[in-house]
């Protein structure tokens, strides 16, 4: 019998005909996706198949008190459960009309789901083993039932099932219509429960899920009453069956405690992009339960920045300067609650995990004129979450914009937040007003606040340029960490060695130290600053890996008590292109492995003397007719050329005759390319 790839390895099975098996990755089963209502029907596409594969949607309006709604494909489309009462389900065909093979379909007009205007959140679980399931059952029990095995599929132990009786419980009479909640966490699981429904501590008066299994869950007599139906959302554990050697995990279900001071350090082994909390006991066990995802707004620590609250057990609008919550890590998450307090929590994992394949899905730009008025779109609509804006004023004449030169904003650090390239001034928190960074929008970057209209991001007749991109593996990665002052390392996600790295001091006035594979770990050069390589222990002499990166114990990556943001990006096949080349005074094409499109942005530092940091990008012109520069080290407007750097099929071609500081004979040059 001859060889077959191993189902481990990659995509096919073992022994016996190499049968293609399916690779499993996050962003096909679980989306967090902001929308804006219409009052009219529309369609949610998020690219998670329902209406083949099955699932659960959750809806919240975002800007009223308004119900949560919880519809799924077992149910049917119109049926409606609402988290924060005790009530059996409702239908119209006004909240989700139909479940699609990219998505969802909502009805028109419905205060929950649809109002013109309003902001809303849907969590969308798709059905998938060792993630989650959706189950009804009819209860078949008594008071004095033993118990009633419902099967499952999710092929793995439950760590969470929430349970609701979908049909009128009064006249059973007994009070069992409330969503009951196991979890593993709990000290005694098969005797303890919570209500998803109240902010009540711990039950342990009776067993509600007497026992699981990997195909199995036990319902005591209250949440399995002789005649009544129910539904069970299960979702997994550390479970593995993700990724491309299946065994990554994508969903925990755990506990914490909070220390004194309410802050907790949570291990998952990966970075969240969704998580569910409730504190369980002790003196602040009756408090909400709470949901903050990152689309909303979860930024890294410090673990004094607000999140974007919502409470499944209220009804209540968004608090959008919640403080008791959590915050990302690149391999968990730290807990800012309450002090000495139990939690349990649900985490999924943040995504996408499936390596992209063209550069159109991770980078987007867009040249815009400002309107000064709040608009979503002026800035672009790019077809992805955006996680880092480079936004820059083409004129430069900006008020205030003198200090910033070209801005960063990042999901990751928050939405009221930046840091501007042509200065080594620390982090300015002071554009809260401008609300620059999009939370209220999923495929692109706006423009919000009352203050939207200032001259700092949108001047009415000002020129723009939106630059936007999307982490994902092989590609280009964020990590937000504290400085110890001693060398260490710290951990990312880009799943391949970096080759371009550029780190910034948030909390005070260093230096853009950039580290690049082409000069070596032992030099750095200074993104905001025209100076040559220079030897530098900013990275400990140490070459990164594919999941760490080094530090030293300087100020400008690691002082003590510093806050510090890092970007990442590296060579991925068709899409990116981290490099060098040696200038020869004339012309010459920079070969990096594109497609037809050739490069869309372009960032080029001399390193061996002297020299500013170019940045060209198609949205404003890359060809011999139009093309425009900016520099990210200085405050100056652009600069027109005709054709100094210009796209070209397989990257980029450079011609020394219209600008000879990029191709100067015998210069070394770093670049980054994106097709």
């Amino acid at each position: 019998m001859p060889l077959q790839a191993t189902s481990g390895a990659a995509s096919y099975d073992a022994f016996g005909g190499g049968v293609p098996v399916a690779v499993n990755y996050i962003e096909d089963v679980f989306s967090t996706w902001l929308y804006t209502g219409t009052g009219s029907a529309q369609t949610i596409t998020n690219n998670i198949d329902l209406s083949t594969k099955g699932g659960l949607v959750w809806l919240k309006n975002r800007t009223d008190a308004n119900d949560h709604g919880l519809f799924d494909t077992v149910r049917g489309a119109g049926y409606r459960l609402i988290s924060n009462t005790t009530d059996a389900q409702n239908y119209s065909l006004n909240y989700v009309s139909s479940f699609n093979a990219t998505g969802f379909s909502l009805g028109a007009p419905s205060a929950s789901t649809n109002a013109s205007g309003k902001n809303y959140v849907s969590w969308t679980f798709r059905e998938q083993p060792k993630f989650f399931d959706v189950v009804t059952f009819t209860g078949t029990q008594n008071s004095s039932g033993t118990g009633q095995i419902v099967n499952h599929n999710l092929g793995s132990t439950p760590g969470c099932i929430i349970v609701k009786p979908i049909t009128d419980t009064s006249g059973t009479g007994y009070s069992i219509a409330d969503w009951i909640v196991y979890h593993r966490a709990l000290s005694s699981p098969t005797t303890q429960y919570l209500k998803l429904n109240s902010t009540a501590a711990i039950d342990g008066n009776s067993a509600k899920i007497k026992a699981v299994s990997d195909t199995t869950f036990t319902a005591g007599w209250e949440i399995g009453y002789t005649g009544i139906e129910y539904v069970a959302y299960v979702f997994a554990h550390d479970a593995g069956g993700f990724g491309l050697t299946g065994t990554d995990n994508v969903i925990s279900c755990g506990t914490y405690t909070t220390d004194g001071s309410g802050v907790a350090t949570v291990s998952l082994g990966y970075e969240p992009q969704w998580v569910l909390t409730k504190a369980t006991s002790g003196t602040y066990g009756t408090t909400n339960w709470v949901i903050a995802d990152n689309m909303r707004g979860m930024p890294a620590p410090p673990t004094t920045d607000k999140v974007g609250g919502l409470f499944p057990n209220t009804s209540g609008a968004e608090d959008d300067n919640y403080n008791r919550s959590v915050h990302p890590t690149s391999t968990g998450f730290v807990a800012n609650q309450y002090n000495s307090t139990p939690y349990i929590y649900i985490a999924i994992r943040r995504g996408p995990m499936k390596t992209p394949t063209v550069g159109t899905s991770v980078y987007q730009a867009n040249a815009y004129t400002g309107n000064a008025t709040a608009n979503t779109t002026v800035a672009g609509n790019f077809g992805f979450p955006v996680d880092l804006m480079l936004l820059s004023s083409r004129s430069a004449n900006a008020t205030g914009w003198a200090d910033y030169g070209q801005v960063f904003l990042d999901r990751l650090r928050g939405s009221n937040v930046s840091l501007g390239t042509g200065a080594a001034g620390g982090e300015d928190g002071g554009w809260s007003t401008y609300n620059a960074f999009d939370v209220k929008n999923s495929i692109g970057w706006g423009l919000y606040g009352a203050n939207s209209g200032d001259s700092y991001f949108n001047n009415s007749g000002g020129t723009w340029v939106a630059r936007g991109f999307g982490r994902a593996p092989a590609f280009f990665d964020e990590v937000c960490y504290s400085g110890t002052g001693s060398a260490t390392t710290q951990t990312h996600n880009l799943g391949v060695v970096p080759e371009l790295m550029i780190i910034k001091q948030r909390s005070g006035s260093q230096d853009w130290p950039v580290y690049v594979s082409s000069i070596g770990a032992t030099k750095i050069v200074v993104l905001s600053s025209t100076a040559a390589e220079t030897v530098n222990t900013c990275f400990n002499d140490t070459t990164p890996t594919a999941s760490v990166f080094s530090i030293g114990n300087g100020v400008q990556t690691n002082g003590s008590g510093s806050t510090y943001v890092a970007w990442l990006f590296a060579t991925l096949t068709g899409v990116s292109k981290v490099g060098s080349y040696t200038g020869n005074g004339t012309t010459q094409t920079i070969n990096c492995g594109f497609g037809a499109g050739g490069a869309r942005f372009v960032l080029i530092k001399r390193t061996d003397t002297t020299g500013d940091w170019y940045t060209y990008d198609t949205a404003r012109g890359m060809t011999t007719l139009t093309d425009p520069y900016l520099f990210l080290n200085t405050t100056a407007a652009e600069v027109a050329t005709l054709g100094s750097v210009t796209t070209v099929s397989t990257g980029f071609a450079l011609n020394s005759t219209i600008l000879a500081a990029i191709n100067v004979n015998g210069g070394s040059y770093l670049f980054l390319a994106i097709a």
